[in-house]
């Protein structure tokens, strides 16, 4: 059965719209195909791969499970709101430690990826129609949850003319306007082929503009095969071009069969970028069907890694085993603030 719905953007939305030309939010037709099974997999894509098989995880890999007081209360907090958080969704490890601190990631614009990457968890397939009420509660569950520092992360939605860009600026003013003193950090999916979404996104002034280039150049047909390398790099570019005083941040996961001196390569492409902040992390393999691991890394390799992407001018590097994007993101903020501060000529 197939239902059409029409569907009316905020007042938010249409002066976001008008400013930056992408006009269809104004009104959108939306149509709703409800024979799909509702047993559908949460990887289509991945389901006639062959099984591989699961390495064991390391001692330095293990972590507590959650289940304390603020855990559950953040929990509760993303549930009563009908949130969404990668935190859940890419199953990252470092949840129990992270909602116990009520720091949490929201992941905005649905559930479900247009992407298959072959390391993600995110659910993958079309998209539900985008919640226009969805800025407003996340600002509403930044207040309540006290959060100095927030993380904004999304799915890739190909299926929208702006990629999502309008919904993201939406997001930032929302939380501006519900919770002024918190600094915002977005991650964002590459906005391939979506002419101007970028400059909308940057024009809301987060605090931090994160996308990740995920793995080497290399990978790329394999690992993020939806995705092109110097596109990425070229993205996170502009944003210092249009916005030179905005921190730009970019990370890599290691582990998927990438060599050394290829990793070498990313951080010097990211510093001709003038990216500020590198990442680098464990890959740690979802399921039998996803991106097999190649190794796991000792601590010590990171810890190289971490010494060398300081010494090609990173003013933030953070690199070790379970190290992600959003971990320790509001402590990483004010070292990078600090770090900009204490540069000469600063």
């Amino acid at each position: 059965m197939l239902r059409i719905v029409w569907r009316h953007a905020s007042p938010a939305y249409r002066r976001i719209d008008r400013a930056a030309g992408f006009r269809h939010f104004i009104g959108m037709v939306t149509i709703l195909d409800r024979s799909a099974p509702l047993d559908r997999p949460r990887h289509p894509e991945k389901a006639d791969r062959p099984e591989t098989p699961l390495l064991r995880k390391p001692d330095w890999i293990r972590v507590k499970a959650p289940g304390s007081p603020v855990y559950r209360e953040t929990r509760d907090i993303v549930r009563q709101h009908g949130l969404v958080t990668v935190c859940e969704e890419a199953a990252c490890p470092n949840i129990g430690e992270c909602w116990s601190e009520r720091h949490a990631t929201f992941m905005v614009m649905g559930d479900t990826c247009t992407r298959a990457c072959a390391f993600c968890n995110v659910r993958t397939g079309l998209p539900a129609p985008l919640d226009l009420d969805e800025p407003a509660r996340i600002g509403d569950a930044v207040a309540k949850l006290g959060l100095a520092h927030v993380v904004i992360t999304s799915v890739d939605r190909d299926d929208l003319a702006d990629g999502g860009a309008v919904h993201f600026a939406a997001v930032i003013r929302a939380i501006r306007s519900a919770s002024p003193a918190t600094t915002i950090e977005i991650l964002t999916p590459d906005f391939l082929r979506k002419d101007g979404a970028l400059e909308v996104v940057v024009e809301a002034r987060p605090d931090v503009f994160n996308h990740n280039l995920e793995t080497v150049p290399s990978l790329y047909l394999t690992v993020r095969p939806g995705a092109r390398y110097f596109h990425s790099l070229r993205l996170l570019q502009k944003v210092k071009e249009l916005a030179p005083d905005m921190f730009t941040k970019s990370g890599i996961m290691v582990g998927l069969g990438e060599e050394r001196m290829e990793v070498l390569q990313v951080m010097d492409d990211l510093r001709s970028a003038d990216v500020d902040f590198l990442t680098i992390g464990q890959y740690l393999q979802p399921t039998r069907r996803h991106h097999p691991i190649d190794r796991y890394l000792a601590p010590a390799e990171f810890d190289s890694f971490r010494t060398i992407a300081n010494a090609k001018g990173f003013l933030m590097v953070a690199a070790s085993p379970l190290t992600r994007s959003s971990h320790h993101a509001g402590e990483d903020f004010a070292r990078l603030r600090a770090a900009r501060a204490a540069r000469p000529g600063a």
